[in-house]
Protein backbone atom coordinates (compact mmCIF):
# COMPACT_ATOMS: atom_id res chain seq x y z
CA UNK A 1 0.00 0.00 0.00
CA UNK A 2 1.27 3.47 -0.88
CA UNK A 3 -0.15 6.93 -0.37
CA UNK A 4 -0.66 9.35 -3.24
CA UNK A 5 -1.77 12.97 -3.39
CA UNK A 6 -1.76 15.89 -5.73
CA UNK A 7 -2.98 19.37 -6.52
CA UNK A 8 -3.94 21.09 -9.73
CA UNK A 9 -4.03 24.83 -9.06
CA UNK A 10 -3.55 26.87 -12.24
CA UNK A 11 -1.58 30.04 -11.64
CA UNK A 12 0.16 28.73 -8.51
CA UNK A 13 3.86 27.95 -8.25
CA UNK A 14 6.25 25.81 -6.29
CA UNK A 15 6.15 28.02 -3.18
CA UNK A 16 2.43 27.32 -2.74
CA UNK A 17 2.08 23.83 -4.20
CA UNK A 18 4.97 21.89 -2.68
CA UNK A 19 4.31 22.72 1.00
CA UNK A 20 0.60 22.00 0.49
CA UNK A 21 1.08 18.65 -1.25
CA UNK A 22 3.77 17.61 1.26
CA UNK A 23 1.36 18.37 4.13
CA UNK A 24 -1.33 16.31 2.40
CA UNK A 25 1.07 13.42 1.98
CA UNK A 26 2.27 13.52 5.59
CA UNK A 27 -1.28 12.54 6.59
CA UNK A 28 -0.74 9.36 4.52
CA UNK A 29 2.53 8.36 6.21
CA UNK A 30 0.93 5.18 7.56
CA UNK A 31 0.36 4.02 3.95
CA UNK A 32 4.03 4.23 2.98
CA UNK A 33 6.85 4.13 5.54
CA UNK A 34 9.69 3.46 3.07
CA UNK A 35 10.03 6.87 1.45
CA UNK A 36 8.37 10.01 0.26
CA UNK A 37 8.69 12.36 -2.65
CA UNK A 38 7.14 15.36 -4.33
CA UNK A 39 7.26 16.74 -7.84
CA UNK A 40 6.04 20.11 -9.10
CA UNK A 41 5.52 22.01 -12.34
CA UNK A 42 3.66 25.32 -12.76
CA UNK A 43 0.11 24.77 -11.53
CA UNK A 44 0.48 21.10 -10.57
CA UNK A 45 2.14 19.03 -7.82
CA UNK A 46 2.22 15.28 -7.19
CA UNK A 47 3.41 13.54 -4.04
CA UNK A 48 3.91 9.98 -2.87
CA UNK A 49 4.44 7.88 0.25
CA UNK A 50 6.21 4.65 -0.64
CA UNK A 51 5.77 1.10 0.54
CA UNK A 52 8.54 -0.62 -1.42
CA UNK A 53 7.50 -4.05 -2.66
CA UNK A 54 8.58 -4.79 -6.26
CA UNK A 55 11.65 -2.60 -6.72
CA UNK A 56 13.27 -1.80 -3.40
CA UNK A 57 15.94 0.39 -5.00
CA UNK A 58 15.81 4.17 -5.47
CA UNK A 59 14.87 3.45 -9.13
CA UNK A 60 11.36 2.68 -7.85
CA UNK A 61 10.91 6.02 -6.04
CA UNK A 62 7.97 8.24 -6.92
CA UNK A 63 6.67 10.51 -8.24
CA UNK A 64 8.30 8.98 -11.31
CA UNK A 65 8.85 10.56 -14.73
CA UNK A 66 8.68 8.73 -18.03
CA UNK A 67 11.82 8.32 -20.13
CA UNK A 68 10.91 11.27 -22.36
CA UNK A 69 9.81 13.43 -19.41
CA UNK A 70 6.32 13.81 -20.87
CA UNK A 71 4.52 11.91 -18.09
CA UNK A 72 4.92 12.12 -14.32
CA UNK A 73 2.97 9.74 -12.09
CA UNK A 74 2.18 9.09 -8.47
CA UNK A 75 0.92 5.52 -8.30
CA UNK A 76 -0.55 3.19 -5.70
CA UNK A 77 -1.12 -0.45 -6.51
CA UNK A 78 0.24 -3.30 -8.55
CA UNK A 79 0.17 -4.08 -12.26
CA UNK A 80 -0.01 -7.88 -12.32
CA UNK A 81 0.99 -8.24 -15.97
CA UNK A 82 3.86 -5.75 -15.89
CA UNK A 83 6.46 -8.38 -16.87
CA UNK A 84 4.55 -9.22 -20.06
CA UNK A 85 4.03 -5.54 -20.81
CA UNK A 86 7.70 -4.85 -20.14
CA UNK A 87 8.74 -7.53 -22.65
CA UNK A 88 6.34 -6.15 -25.28
CA UNK A 89 7.56 -2.60 -24.71
CA UNK A 90 11.24 -3.65 -24.78
CA UNK A 91 10.49 -5.24 -28.15
CA UNK A 92 9.33 -1.79 -29.31
CA UNK A 93 12.59 -0.16 -28.20
CA UNK A 94 11.81 0.95 -24.65
CA UNK A 95 14.58 0.60 -22.07
CA UNK A 96 14.17 0.33 -18.32
CA UNK A 97 16.45 1.42 -15.47
CA UNK A 98 14.68 -0.40 -12.63
CA UNK A 99 12.33 -3.27 -11.96
CA UNK A 100 9.12 -1.50 -10.99
CA UNK A 101 5.68 -1.84 -12.49
CA UNK A 102 5.42 1.96 -12.31
CA UNK A 103 8.20 2.38 -14.86
CA UNK A 104 6.47 -0.12 -17.15
CA UNK A 105 3.16 1.70 -16.78
CA UNK A 106 4.84 4.98 -17.80
CA UNK A 107 6.39 3.32 -20.86
CA UNK A 108 2.94 1.99 -21.77
CA UNK A 109 1.54 5.52 -21.59
CA UNK A 110 4.39 6.70 -23.83
CA UNK A 111 3.78 3.91 -26.33
CA UNK A 112 -0.01 3.74 -26.53
CA UNK A 113 -1.21 6.96 -24.88
CA UNK A 114 -3.26 6.94 -21.69
CA UNK A 115 -6.49 5.73 -23.29
CA UNK A 116 -4.65 3.01 -25.23
CA UNK A 117 -2.60 1.81 -22.27
CA UNK A 118 -5.31 1.59 -19.60
CA UNK A 119 -7.13 -1.45 -21.08
CA UNK A 120 -3.78 -3.28 -21.16
CA UNK A 121 -3.16 -2.83 -17.41
CA UNK A 122 -4.31 -5.79 -15.31
CA UNK A 123 -4.15 -5.05 -11.62
CA UNK A 124 -5.35 -2.96 -8.75
CA UNK A 125 -4.30 0.67 -8.83
CA UNK A 126 -4.98 4.34 -8.43
CA UNK A 127 -2.85 7.09 -9.92
CA UNK A 128 -2.45 10.75 -10.68
CA UNK A 129 -0.66 11.36 -13.99
CA UNK A 130 0.54 14.67 -15.39
CA UNK A 131 0.88 14.88 -19.18
CA UNK A 132 3.25 17.80 -19.72
CA UNK A 133 2.80 17.76 -23.50
CA UNK A 134 -0.95 18.33 -23.22
CA UNK A 135 -1.07 20.12 -19.88
CA UNK A 136 -3.54 17.53 -18.56
CA UNK A 137 -3.94 15.80 -15.22
CA UNK A 138 -5.33 12.27 -15.41
CA UNK A 139 -6.78 10.47 -12.41
CA UNK A 140 -7.37 6.76 -12.80
CA UNK A 141 -8.10 3.64 -10.84
CA UNK A 142 -8.65 -0.03 -11.50
CA UNK A 143 -11.97 -1.20 -12.84
CA UNK A 144 -13.21 -2.48 -9.46
CA UNK A 145 -11.99 0.46 -7.42
CA UNK A 146 -9.84 -1.72 -5.16
CA UNK A 147 -7.40 1.12 -4.47
CA UNK A 148 -8.91 4.30 -3.05
CA UNK A 149 -8.89 7.56 -4.96
CA UNK A 150 -10.66 10.63 -3.61
CA UNK A 151 -10.85 14.03 -5.22
CA UNK A 152 -12.33 17.44 -4.58
CA UNK A 153 -12.95 20.31 -6.97
CA UNK A 154 -11.59 23.49 -5.38
CA UNK A 155 -13.48 26.69 -6.12
CA UNK A 156 -11.62 29.56 -7.69
CA UNK A 157 -11.69 32.85 -5.87
CA UNK A 158 -10.80 36.41 -6.73
CA UNK A 159 -10.62 35.62 -10.43
CA UNK A 160 -8.57 32.45 -9.90
CA UNK A 161 -9.43 29.33 -11.88
CA UNK A 162 -10.92 26.36 -10.02
CA UNK A 163 -8.53 23.64 -8.97
CA UNK A 164 -8.50 20.02 -7.94
CA UNK A 165 -7.08 18.09 -4.98
CA UNK A 166 -6.79 14.30 -4.88
CA UNK A 167 -5.43 11.64 -2.58
CA UNK A 168 -5.67 8.02 -1.61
Amino acid sequence: MCGISGLLLPGHGRDTLVPAVEAMTRTLAHRGPDGEGAWCAPGVALAHRRLAILDLSPAGAQPMRSASGRFTVTFNGEIYNFRELRAALAGRGHTFTGGSDTEVMLAAFEQWGVRGALPRLAGMFAFGLWDAARGELWLGRDRLGVKPLYYSVLPGGGGAQPGLAFAS
